[in-house]
């Protein structure tokens, strides 16, 4: 059996699930292939953060059930050496990967056809792209998004390859965090920073996510470093350890549920400009999700694709290379590639570099986190004696004479 479609999207996690919405709404016939009919648990994005990112995710225009979804923090401690440097006021919202999927699932349109089984081949053209899948069925479509993430297999087969340029570039850690002793932890969401480089753990950022405190550890150690078997056996004693000064913060802590750890390679992909067939997110390249730049990416790269290029394609005849080389060369999709892979080479060398720059690099973040500290407390005091009575004013300015 073959059925006909514009877009055959192939993966239905992040990058999938949005560029099913988008086309959906945009009234663009497309199918969706994944083998999960409910995207399964995953350690991947859990948390989106800062304005510019959550103004891309708006942009794809499936981010409002998420959000909504989503557990938000208004304001984020910047602490070190066991001091709170800044409470700086923020827009963070905590969601687990797979209920974030979930609620961009749920918005897609129901035009949107969405088949349970894996594209095991692709056979690309000018014209139209036959996708065979596992149960039998081929699809025809005019051009084939590939947006399954790491899985390989696929892209073989076109004779795509990949290169590592920096193999477990960062190791995330994930785990739950609950205070002893008192209810609750004082901070609604904290980021702490590292106090020497040689623990080569760059920080541990606190958010909640429902009503549990979510943390996220990272480290750029390799993956057969005794310190990854060690924090997931005793990962309280190997925090205490990389970050002494936590716990002056937070008082007594442990941590409850299972302790996950995920390393990340950098990889870029070669031969993939060909007819037909075009690459989002992670089957395009990876970041490093110390940076937290890995959704900025997704949201950029499919909503490039969908509200730009594939109108524009689908309005003349063919799916040629030269037509796919747009979506590759759109200088928005490639300063945003440009500035994520920047950081997550810059953000490793800041955090574990050796020599005086890069101690006065650690230094002047220091020093730039509590200037805005600094100056957001100055700012929260103008507003507390703006909202004060005329009565209340003047008792102050009597008390300041008389002293």
């Amino acid at each position: 059996m073959t059925r006909y479609t514009d877009i055959a999207i192939i993966g239905g996690g992040l990058a999938g699930s949005i560029a099913a919405g988008m086309l959906g709404r945009a009234g663009i016939p497309a199918v969706l292939v994944d083998p999960h009919p409910v995207y399964p648990p995953d350690f991947r994005i859990e948390k989106i953060s800062g304005a510019e990112q959550i103004a891309r995710f708006r942009r794809t225009g499936g981010a409002d059930l998420a959000l909504r979804r989503a557990t938000l923090a208004s304001e984020n401690w910047i602490a070190r050496f066991g001091y709170v440097l800044d409470k700086a006021p923020v827009h963070q919202y905590g969601i687990v990967y797979d209920a974030l999927v979930a609620a961009v699932r749920e918005e897609v349109p129901g035009a949107v056809a969405r088949i349970v089984a894996k594209a095991v081949a692709i056979n690309p053209s000018e014209d139209r792209q036959s996708v065979t899948l596992s149960n039998g069925e081929i699809l025809s479509a005019r051009l084939v998004v590939l947006a399954n993430g790491l899985n390989v297999g696929l892209r073989h087969m076109l004779g795509i390859t990949r290169r590592i340029t920096s193999p477990a570039h960062s190791i995330s850690v994930g785990f739950d965090l609950v205070p002893i002793g008192r209810p609750t932890f004082p901070f609604p969401a904290m980021t702490y920073f590292q106090e020497r480089a040689s623990s080569r753990v760059p920080y541990v950022t606190l958010f909640p996510i429902g009503d549990r405190m979510r943390a996220n550890l990272f480290a750029y150690r390799e993956v057969d470093d005794p310190w990854l078997r060690a924090v997931r056996h005793d990962p309280v004693k190997m925090l205490q350890a990389a970050l002494p000064g936590l716990k002056r913060i937070t008082g007594d802590y442990a941590v409850t549920g299972e302790v996950k750890v995920r390393p990340a390679d950098l990889i870029i992909n070669s031969g993939y400009r060909m007819p037909g067939v075009v690459l989002v997110g992670d089957a395009f390249c990876t970041t490093c999700p110390v940076t937290g730049t890995g959704s900025d990416k997704v949201f950029t790269d499919v909503e490039r694709l969908c509200n730009v290029h594939i109108p524009r394609w689908l309005a003349t005849d063919g799916m040629s290379e030269g037509k796919i080389a747009a979506f590759y060369d759109d200088p928005v999709k490639t300063a945003c590639d440009a500035w994520s892979l920047d950081k997550a080479w810059r953000f490793r060398e800041v955090s574990i570099g050796t020599g005086p720059y890069w101690l006065a690099q650690r230094w002047a973040r220091f020093a730039v986190s509590l200037g805005r500290g600094v100056r957001h407390r100055l700012e929260s005091a103008g507003l507390q004696a703006g909202s004060r009575s005329p009565e209340e004013r003047s008792d102050i300015r009597g008390l300041t004479k008389s002293s």
